[in-house]
C-alpha cells in the first residue's frame, strides 16, 4: 500500500515487522506514530518462514510484488484503511528466516520496530528468538514493544502497578536513558536526546552504582544509631563518595548535549545505588521508551551478546525498549 504525503520522506524509512499476530498489529501502531514523528516513510514487512511454494512444474513461486495476496499484509491494509495523517506506507513480503531477513532489510532503515514475541512464541516467553537476534545484530537501532501479557502477568503478581504508558505522575511524557558515563557510546546518548526532542518528552538519565548487600545492612545500623549521617570511613560514607563521583561524571558527559546539541530538551538526572537493569525496569512503569546500548565487545559478527543490562531490560521492561548499536 502506498499513500501520498506532502512532506518528502527521508532516504531511510522506519521498518515495522508484522507476522499476523494481534501483538504485531499493535506494534505497527507504535511504528506508525514513530514514522510520523520522524517525517519518515514506513515499510511494513512480513517475512514468511515457510519454504518457497512450488507449483505443478516444480518451479519456486516468488512472493507477489508489494505483498499482494499475502493475508497478513491484507490485514495491515484493512487496519490502516481510512486513517488520517498516515505517513507514506509501503508493504513488502519476503520468504525466508524472519530474523535474518529483517536484519538484511534493516540495513536500509533508520529504525526497526518489532514485537517482543510473535505467533511462534510460547505464552510464557518474555522475549522471542527473532526479537533477541534482531536486537543483537541489526545494523540500525531496534525498538522492541513488549507483549501485553507481560504487563498483565506482572500486575497480577503485584510486581507492577497499572501504568499510564509514557506518562509520569505529573502527566509529562518521559523517555529514560540508561547511562554509564564511562561506557555508553555517543550513538546511544544522541539517540535518546533526539527521540526526546521529537516527542516533546522529558529525558530521564539514570546512572547507578553498586553497593554490597553487607554494606547496606551495616550502614542502616550505623545511621539508626547516629540519628542520620554516615560515620567517616564506613561503607555508607564510601557509597556517598561514589555517588558524588558518578554524579560529576554524569554531568560532564551530558554537558555538551545540554548546552550545544539539545538545549531545548528537559533532562532529569538520576544517580542511585542498585542494579542498573532493575532501576530501568522500574522506570519503565512510567516511561514511553527505555534507551540502552548494545554490547561493544563482539567476538563474532553473529554474536547474540547485547550486554547483561540490555538483555534484562528487554526481558522485563513494561514499555518499548530501544537497543542502539555502536556505529563504526
Amino acid at each position: 500500500m502506498q499513500t501520498n504525503s506532502a512532506t518528502a520522506a527521508p532516504a531511510r524509512p522506519v521498518l515495522a515487522a508484522v507476522d499476523g499476530s494481534e501483538h504485531s498489529l499493535r506494534t505497527l501502531d507504535w511504528a506508525l506514530d514513530t514514522a510520523r514523528t520522524r517525517g519518515a516513510e514506513l515499510y511494513v514487512a512480513h517475512v514468511r518462514p515457510d519454504a518457497p511454494r512450488i507449483h505443478a512444474h516444480g518451479e519456486a513461486l516468488a512472493p507477489p510484488p508489494g505483498g499482494q495476496g499475502d493475508p497478513v499484509l491484507e490485514a495491515v491494509r484493512e487496519r490502516l484503511a481510512g486513517r488520517a495523517d498516515l505517513p507514506p506506507v509501503t508493504c513488502v513480503s519476503r520468504d525466508g528466516t524472519p530474523s535474518a531477513t529483517l536484519i538484511e532489510l534493516a540495513a536500509g532503515a533508520q529504525l526497526l520496530v518489532m514485537g517482543s514475541r510473535g505467533l511462534g512464541g510460547f505464552a510464557s516467553l518474555l522475549l522471542g528468538s527473532n526479537s533477541r537476534v534482531c536486537a543483537a545484530q541489526s545494523p540500525c537501532p531496534v525498538v522492541v514493544v513488549p507483549h501485553t501479557a507481560r504487563l498483565v502477568t506482572q500486575e497480577a503478581a503485584g510486581q507492577a502497578p497499572v501504568r499510564d504508558p509514557g506518562r509520569d505522575p505529573g502527566g509529562e511524557r518521559r523517555i529514560v536513558l540508561g547511562l554509564a558515563p564511562d561506557e555508553t557510546s555517543e550513538d546511544v546518548v544522541d539517540f535518546a536526546f533526539a527521540e526526546a526532542r521529537r516527542r516533546g518528552a522529558v529525558l530521564q538519565v539514570v546512572s547507578t552504582h553498586l553497593v554490597p548487600l553487607s554494606s547496606l545492612t551495616l550502614v542502616g545500623s550505623l545511621v539508626a544509631e547516629r540519628g542520620g549521617g554516615y560515620p567517616p570511613g564506613t561503607a555508607g560514607a564510601e557509597a556517598t563518595e561514589t555517588a558524588r563521583e558518578l554524579a560529576e561524571n554524569q554531568r560532564t558527559r551530558l554537558q555538551p548535549y545540554l548546552t550545544r546539541h539539545y538545549p531545548d530538551v528537559t533532562v532529569e538526572a538520576v544517580v542511585a545505588p542498585g542494579d542498573p537493569a532493575g532501576r530501568l525496569v522500574t522506570a519503565s512503569q512510567r516511561a514511553e521508551l527505555i534507551v540502552v546500548g548494545r554490547h561493544r565487545r563482539r567476538l563474532r559478527a553473529n554474536s547474540l551478546l547485547m550486554g547483561s543490562v540490555s538483555n534484562a531490560v528487554l526481558l522485563h521492561a513494561l514499555c518499548p525498549v530501544a537497543v542502539v548499536p555502536v556505529q563504526g
